[in-house]
């Protein structure tokens, strides 16, 4: 468990870095702009999760965070300075796996830390959502989240297949791997055709 739960999250910390350098590559960073941005894409949800679970900030017990962030956020570097033409909608697909990963692993680490299956979705979104939130606001773009097309709301659909799998006593990986996918399907089909939550917004504009 503890182990599944390792190596989830590395995953999920890698694709939002990724995400990260390819949004400061967009908005033309420096390297230092760079690694802030991968940083608080890869990190920012995790850190909010254990903050507001009373826990050991995850990254700060295990600096393993802290060297996949800096290596994938090498990655695309290395790549775009081999190839400028990257297909910048691949930060959107990087951002949706990200986003499904730790959603997963914010349920898991609160589950196993004796919270219960609201607080576990709660969780989830929040590690899902909250370090692109910062990175599109770093960026100062409308972040994804706020924007009417469904992003935050995935999660929550996720967590709740967590749950239904979970109540029907899966294993936990499957219960994983169902909810993973329900995100991940759920947000590129909400991208494919944009799908979104009613804006509020005057009548009169």
């Amino acid at each position: 468990m503890i182990d599944w739960l390792h190596w989830l999250n590395l995953a999920g910390v890698a694709v939002c870095a990724i995400s990260g350098t390819l949004m400061a590559y967009q908005k033309r960073m420096d390297g230092f702009g760079v690694v802030v941005l991968a940083s608080v894409t890869a990190i920012g949800g995790g850190t909010l999760r254990d903050m507001v679970l009373d826990l050991p900030v995850f990254w700060v017990a295990d600096t393993d965070y802290l060297y996949t962030t800096l290596i994938a956020a090498f990655i695309p570097v290395v790549w775009l300075r081999i190839s400028p033409r990257f297909p910048f909608h691949y930060l959107l697909i990087a951002d949706a796996f990200g986003l499904a990963l730790f959603n997963v692993v914010g349920i898991e680490k609160t589950l196993a830390n004796d919270g219960g299956m609201a607080v576990a979705i709660a969780m989830g979104t929040i590690t899902g959502v909250f370090g692109g939130l910062l990175r599109d606001v770093i960026c100062r773009e409308v972040p994804l989240v706020l924007s009417g097309e469904l992003y935050a709301i995935t999660c929550i659909v996720g967590g709740f297949a967590y749950a239904l799998c979970y109540h029907l006593a899966l294993a936990t990986e499957l219960c994983a791997i169902i909810s993973l996918a329900t995100t991940v399907v759920l947000r590129l089909a909400a991208m494919r055709w944009h799908w979104q939550l009613p804006v509020f917004h005057s009548e009169t504009t």
